[in-house]
């Protein structure tokens, strides 16, 4: 079994697993709460609903990487349990009635999962794709109306920080062509980050932080500017970056804690954005090099801890590494 049908494996084991489970819901009387199966009857597994949407992107992932295994087979049908025409029905009022749900992390991973079965030319897939188109107005919308009533970037090394997710739905609108979302996302991205200079990387990781701030926003933008006005960028914002500082790997003091294990993910999540900085500013640059090292030294360290031992982690690391496959992939595929 090679990494990613390990890290298929996981989310296998979490997408239909109801329970331990976060719950987020605002509680408007007093009536009794749903279970997560009744309120969201396709993501209602690995632990929150985040986690069982991008869990599903990597069952998709693996179907389309890796079609030919006995993996794949049992990847299919799982997608197939969960994308039913019942149950996408009652997902999507849910999410219609919404429009803070999952906002901004939630919805833009829905989004991407949207875009990775927009690449698959089975018959199977293409219907899923079909079926979940509500489900993809429903969180453009919410995210395209929000965006630009944001009157600053949330800077968080969690759930809420907005480069991130705004690089997931500038990916998916890629993928899918839609010109619209593209130029918010490049908009709001160049009023919330264009003017930015002397990050505070020093600073960082927060206890709980499995993302970077920094290093997310940089990504991002290294989608959105050519490598001229990248670079410029670059040396305003996080001038020491890959020349007199170097970011070293970081270790969770306790996996099985969930918000401690979330340091086991800003390796990875570090790695791949560390990889898009150096594509940025290209092989020219004299920190092109360094960039990469530091970026492989972060994925050896983060794939290290991604395993079965602890669900507080298990639930949704696998999609982590397997992410940190397309953006690098000499690291794993």
């Amino acid at each position: 079994m090679n990494r990613l049908e390990e890290f298929a494996q996981l989310a296998l084991e979490g997408v239909h697993r109801e329970y331990p489970y976060h719950l987020s819901k605002l509680v408007m009387g007093s009536d009794p709460i749903e279970s997560p199966r009744a309120m969201t009857p396709v993501f209602f597994g690995c632990f929150d609903w985040h986690s069982a949407v991008h869990g599903h992107w990597l069952l998709a992932l693996m179907l389309r990487l890796r079609p030919d295994t006995e993996c794949a087979s049992r990847c299919h049908e799982a997608l197939a349990r969960s994308f039913n025409h019942d149950a996408i029905r009652t997902e999507a009022d849910h999410l219609a009635q919404r429009p803070g749900f999952e906002r901004p992390y939630g919805l833009a991973w829905l989004l991407y999962l949207i875009a990775e079965l927009h690449q698959h030319d089975s018959e199977d897939a293409c219907e899923w794709r079909r079926s979940l188109e509500v489900l993809e107005s429903t969180a453009r919308d919410h995210l395209l109306s929000w965006l630009p009533k944001l009157s600053w970037p949330i800077r968080s090394g969690t759930h809420a920080q907005t480069a991130f997710s705004m690089a997931l739905v500038w990916d998916w609108a890629q993928i899918v062509k839609d010109p619209e979302a593209s130029e918010c996302i490049r908009s709001r991205a160049m009023s919330f980050y264009g003017k930015d200079r002397d990050y505070a990387l020093h600073l960082e990781p927060s206890g709980e932080d499995f993302l970077s701030d920094s290093l997310g926003t940089a990504s991002l933008m290294s989608r959105l500017l050519d490598t001229q006005a990248f670079t410029e960028w670059l040396d305003r914002v996080l001038p020491h970056l890959a020349r007199n500082r170097d970011l070293e790997p970081v270790t969770s003091p306790d996996p099985s804690d969930g918000r401690l294990a979330h340091l086991d993910g800003l390796n990875l999540s570090r790695a791949w954005m560390l990889m898009d900085i150096s594509n940025g500013i290209g092989p020219e640059d004299v920190r092109y090099e360094r960039l990469r090292e530091s970026a492989k030294a972060h994925a050896r360290q983060g794939l290290s801890s991604v395993s079965s031992e602890h669900y507080a982690g298990s639930h949704w690391l696998g999609t982590f590494a397997a992410y940190l496959a397309l953006r690098m992939p000499d690291s794993i595929i």
